[in-house]
Order: C-alpha cells, then structure tokens, then sequence
C-alpha cells in the first residue's frame, strides 16, 4: 500500500564551528535569522527537512531529501544562487571541517548504525 507520498532519504552530517571567542554565538544568532533565500533554495533543490545540532563546537545536520537526491550534484543549484554562495562564505567564516576530512570536504557524510523504525 502506498500513501501517495514520495519516498525520501535520511543524510546526516557533522562539521565544527571555529573554536574562537563569539563564533558559536555568531553562528546561532545568524541561523535564528536565516535568510528567506536560503531556505527557498534548499526546498527547490530537494531539501524537505533540515535540522542542525550543536554540542560545544561540533555541529551534527540531519536532512531528508528525495531517495534520488545526491549532495554532491543537487547542492550545485543551490549554491549556484548569488545569496546563498554569500551565506555559504559566510558560514564558512565560522566553520571548520570535523576531524578525518579529505581536503576539500567540508560537511562529513555519516554512516547510520541504528534506525529504530527498521527495528
């Protein structure tokens, strides 16, 4: 039985905030505030959810997109919008790639160990 609905994926990922004095409080007061933008170009290019966690300087991203979706193409349109390459530099300003990162990554892939709903 189907109920209509598209089938989705779960993806999640980790990254660091800079671990300088104001970059936490930074970060938290621009994504209280997260340009208009921004979120219209992550739901067009296939983004449904999206929440970010953060434990001292580590931030944890979940995110369900399409069962088609692949980060590493379907982000290329939303960071082909002029505002949301500004936010992502401006992020960037904040961030630094977690531990174990290939050069050039930035946000890293996590393996899933448990899913409840499977169980």
């Amino acid at each position: 039985m189907t109920t209509g609905q598209p089938r989705t994926r779960a993806f999640a990922q980790a990254l660091d905030l800079r671990d300088e004095p104001g970059v936490v409080e930074a970060y938290l007061t621009h994504h209280r505030h997260v340009w208009p933008q921004v979120v219209a170009s992550l739901r067009s290019c296939g983004v449904h959810r999206m929440r970010i966690f953060l434990l001292g300087h580590r931030l944890f991203m979940y995110f369900e997109a399409a069962e088609d979706f692949d980060p590493a193409r379907d982000y290329q349109a939303y960071a082909a919008d002029p505002a949301c390459a500004r936010w992502d530099a401006l992020m960037r300003e904040l961030q630094t790639p977690a531990p174990g990162d290939a050069p050039g990554d930035w946000w890293k892939q996590m393996t899933e160990v448990f899913d409840l709903e499977a169980q």
